[in-house]
């Protein structure tokens, strides 16, 4: 793109980018730089020398460079070109990952006495959504594009009843051991256990609230470990 314009502001140009190989390259981009001045009425930034033109032409091409590696050291289902791509995990080392992740269902103190006296029709509340949580975090990869179809060697889902704002506060813990984190199934795990109390609640009120859905650890991987708040 910087060299059409360059073309456009200088017509007499285009003969220097020709594929003939008639003009030495460095010749060239001199030629080029006189041509420039004679139209801008000032030399490129980094002056007349040869050596200084060919950092100037390849500004572009470097500031392109560029991009391309802070898009390789960002986010890493994203490719070089802005494309949604699966990460590569071969080259990692096995190791032991684990994930805790929570979140919190504001149930309101009408429907927490229901669920609290097991006297919702579609039967116990927790119980349910206890296994819908296990079997959640197992179907991971088929619900979130680009996770990893990995093996889970455990899988734990806790609901606790807390008085103090009606709410129902559910745990969800991933272990592997393998070449890629844990995190998503353990998030995923109290979603959907979540969504289950939502909806083997939802005949009583429409105004039950999921929220603060966040991963609370993580361990192993290259990035060792991480705990919310440390």
């Amino acid at each position: 793109m910087f060299l059409q314009r360059v073309v456009r502001a200088c017509p007499h140009s285009k003969g220097l980018f020709s594929s003939s190989g008639s003009h030495d390259l460095t010749s060239a981009i001199a030629e080029l730089n006189k041509e420039m001045e004679s139209v801008f009425g000032e030399p490129p930034s980094n002056g007349p020398n040869s050596s200084g033109s060919v950092n100037f032409v390849n500004d572009e091409s470097h500031f392109l460079s560029q991009k391309k590696d802070e898009s390789a050291s960002g986010l890493t289902h994203t490719s070089s070109t802005g494309e949604a791509q699966m990460v590569d995990v071969s080259p990692k080392p096995t190791s032991k990952r684990t994930a805790i992740a929570t979140c919190k269902v504001l149930l309101g103190k009408m429907v927490f006495d229901l669920v609290l006296a097991n006297q919702l029709a579609k039967g116990d509340v927790l119980s349910v959504a206890k296994i819908a949580g296990i079997t959640g975090a197992k179907q991971t990869s088929s619900l979130i594009p680009l996770c990893h179809n990995i093996g889970l060697s455990h899988v734990r889902v806790d609901l606790t009843l807390n008085r103090e704002d009606f709410s129902v506060i559910i745990e969800g813990e991933a272990s592997s051991t393998g070449k890629t984190g844990v995190e998503m199934e353990a998030m995923t795990a109290v979603t959907v256990a979540g969504l289950t109390v939502y909806d083997m609640c939802k005949a009583a009120s429409k105004e039950i609230v999921i929220t603060d859905v966040r991963l609370e650890h993580k361990s192993g991987g290259k990035s060792g470990d991480w705990s919310r708040g440390l």
